[in-house]
């Protein structure tokens, strides 16, 4: 019963109380039932833009990441190419790394002042609009960003196809792109539009991708027009961006239903499972097929993060990189000369610690319950959970903005404009990425020692402190090691949380991209992308303790 009631109290106050203060500021402000805040954003015509360029790159983003992510979960995952481990890990890195990191590297890329493209001589002239401040940039940044997530997918689905499926067409005469197309596809639909709403969902909700884009073009789409409300206007139109977040929410909620209604109308159920299908044998294709593979990773990873990187070395705007211009003052000064940049790095840090430290704790007993539990509402808190993460981060911010905007009653204490705030919004936010793996393991584990240990006596709090925990721990902490990766550049939520004293490092980069310091953003990026890929490679140390697909990136 205590840990009954511990989970409730904790599903309430990370997930039900944010949403449900965010309805109430909607249509019940300050108690009575108004349709004020509908009405003037239903009024705005930049509702409407933002809403339709919100839906446009949405579904442009979506469709490109469905595309690279499907076909190159079908070469990996089908074919005996070589070298399978090392690509999944490049390939998956981007989906690791900020958003707006990625935003910036491809910017310093392909920018007018690009030290890269002044090293080959194709730089344009300075002044000339930078070509991915477009609809298309947006788009093209949206599908390489999520690509990987829908491999991910995918690949899940593809490595469980029954073999005998496929070896039976085979035998029949089928070729492999018959096979392909009249077996392997079908079969795979499940898997494909579950990712593609994924996709959907988080390209709906990205800020850090319009923002460094979009902004700069006027092309706004509902989360930066949510920022750039309640920057110019604060807590006095909480009212009329409630409702923007809220419609931002609708918008993501039509795509999973969309799922659901595509997947229901077709049974892809199998009648049993097998060994995975032999790979294909590429041939004399092999190493044709292996160097378009790393091609794209040299195109879609290598090229903008070195760019980023020479960036990072120049000392000013325009300026091209030689050896007697390259400086390591921008690491200097955003390391130990700016004040700001400074507390960022310690508030990320501080907050990516707290909140991987508490889901893990937290997940471990709810993670008990939904893994063991047999109660007919564990399922609905299960769903509880995940809700401040299948939504778009900008809503649960919004929500949070509601919810504390007055101190805490009985308490007296005020987190509004405080670290506090954005720590909550991290815990609601990013708990369910500790959950999951912990279940994993939890369904990994034999029950016969918990049940011994309960018929001798031993208390709940007493199986999960010795016995529980110490089977568990590994996976819940790879979970806590995705929360503090996600949270340390994070972006969505602490660009609408924020104030002075409270940065992070998401909102550094984006003040200093914002005010045309570049290469102090440019240095500060390349910390992090180097942070992540170290923690990456000591994640793959501890793989052979995890349960299989805990770390995303292992094969």
């Amino acid at each position: 019963m205590v840990l009954t009631g511990a989970v409730a109290i904790a599903v309430l106050l990370l997930s039900l109380l944010p949403m449900l203060r965010l309805v109430r500021e909607i249509i019940l402000p300050g108690g009575n039932f108004s349709t004020a805040a509908i009405d003037a954003g239903l009024a705005n015509p930049a509702t409407w833009t933002a809403t339709w360029h919100t839906i446009v790159v949405g579904v442009g983003g979506t469709l490109l990441s469905v595309f690279l992510g499907t076909l190159i979960a079908l070469v990996v995952t089908l074919t005996d190419m070589r070298g399978r481990g090392p690509f999944i890990l490049f390939y998956v890195l981007p989906l690791m790394i900020a958003p707006q990191v990625t935003a910036l590297a491809w910017l310093q890329l392909f920018g007018p002042a690009s030290p890269f493209l002044k090293m080959v001589g194709l730089a344009p002239p300075l002044g000339t609009r930078n070509p991915l401040y477009s609809t298309g940039g947006i788009i093209l940044l949206l599908g390489i960003q999520y690509g990987p997530l829908v491999f991910l997918l995918v690949r899940a689905g593809l490595r469980k196809l029954p073999r005998e499926l496929v070896e039976a067409a085979r035998a029949g005469g089928a070729g492999w792109f018959t096979v392909l197309r009249t077996v392997i596809l079908p079969l795979m639909t499940p898997s494909i539009v579950a990712a593609a709403a994924l996709a959907f969902v988080s390209c709906v909700g990205n800020f850090g991708i319009p923002a460094f884009l979009g902004i700069p073009a006027n092309y706004l789409v509902l989360p930066t027009l949510i920022y750039q409300r309640l920057a110019g206007a604060g807590p006095a139109v909480l009212g009329e961006t409630a409702f923007l977040s809220l419609l931002i929410g609708m918008i993501a909620m039509a795509g999973i239903v969309t799922q659901e209604a595509m997947s229901r109308r077709r049974d892809y159920r199998i009648s049993s499972t097998s060994l995975a299908a032999e790979p294909y044998e590429l041939g004399r294709w092999r190493p044709l097929v292996e160097a378009a593979l790393w091609l794209l990773i040299v195109l879609i990873l290598v090229l903008p993060l070195f760019g980023l990187l020479l960036t990072s070395l120049v000392p000013g705007y325009g300026i091209p990189l030689t050896a007697e211009t390259a400086t390591l003052d921008n690491y200097r000064f955003v390391l130990f000369e700016h004040d700001a940049a400074g507390r960022a790095f310690f508030n990320s840090f501080c907050l990516s610690v707290a909140a991987a430290v508490f889901a893990v704790a937290v997940a471990i007993p709810i993670g008990y319950l939904i893994a063991w539990g047999r109660q007919r509402w564990v399922r609905l808190v299960n769903l509880c959970i995940e809700l401040p993460y299948a939504l778009p981060g900008v809503v649960l911010a919004i929500a949070s903005l509601l919810l504390f905007l007055k101190p805490i009653p009985f308490t007296g204490v005020q987190i509004y404009n405080t670290v506090w705030i954005i720590l909550y919004a991290y815990l609601a936010r990013f708990l369910v990425l500790a959950l999951r793996p912990t279940v994993s393991g939890y369904h990994q584990v034999d029950r016969a020692l918990e049940e011994a240990a309960q018929v001798a006596g031993a208390s709940l709090f007493t199986r999960l402190r010795t016995i529980i925990f110490p089977l568990v721990a590994p996976a819940a902490m790879a979970g806590g090691l995705l929360i503090f990766m996600t949270a340390l550049s994070e972006l969505t939520v602490s660009a609408l949380l924020w104030a002075s004293g409270s940065e992070t490092i998401g909102v550094i980069m984006f003040s200093f991209e914002q005010g045309g310091d570049s290469n102090y953003a440019a240095a500060m990026s390349a910390i992090m992308v180097a942070a992540t890929f170290v923690l990456m490679l000591l994640a793959n140390l501890f793989a052979s303790y995890l349960p299989s697909g805990v770390l995303p990136w292992r094969d």
